[in-house]
């Protein structure tokens, strides 16, 4: 079994319900999961909030946080993961934003940086990981397997 198929099982299992919110991974942490026959069960939707007005208007991200932290950051993805949770009364929120590159990057955020968070049932969860200027696809790519491996890993905590 795959990663994903391992994550709507447990999902299942759970009675566990799903949103995701993406920025930088562009829909692909859906994708995946949407590959997964049974996936309706336990996924009720994804939203693709690449603009930083979409993130405060739909879920509960506030200018504030983006000003401060800005919009790739720990704060501002775990307010993504709640706010997507929220939005569709789901037990778990995942979300991604970062710079898949090759332009965006700042002194202190490069290339590659994607920061992630996890709303899991009331806790919350956030990770940030740099994974270099390999490619816009490889870093969309590498985040989505790194957001379900720790889902997956959390999951097998329950």
């Amino acid at each position: 079994m795959n990663i994903e198929e391992e994550i709507v099982t447990k999902l299942s299992e759970l009675k566990y319900h799903i949103a995701v919110a993406e920025s930088c991974t562009g829909g692909l942490v859906a994708a995946k999961l949407i590959n997964v026959a049974g996936v309706s069960e336990v996924l009720d939707f994804s939203m693709i909030t690449y603009a930083n007005e979409a993130k405060i208007k739909f879920l509960d991200v506030t200018e504030n946080d983006i000003n401060k932290y800005g919009v790739v950051s720990e704060q501002v993805a775990l307010a993504m993961a709640k706010g997507i949770a929220k939005l569709a009364n789901a037990n778990v929120g995942l979300a991604t934003s970062g710079i898949a590159g090759p332009s965006g990057a700042t002194k202190t955020k490069p290339v590659g940086m994607v920061c992630f968070g996890i709303y899991l049932n009331g806790k919350c969860y956030t990770y940030t990981n740099y994974f270099g200027n390999i490619g816009r696809q490889n870093v969309r790519q590498q985040a989505t397997q790194f957001i379900l491996l720790k889902l997956k890993e959390l999951l097998e905590t329950i």
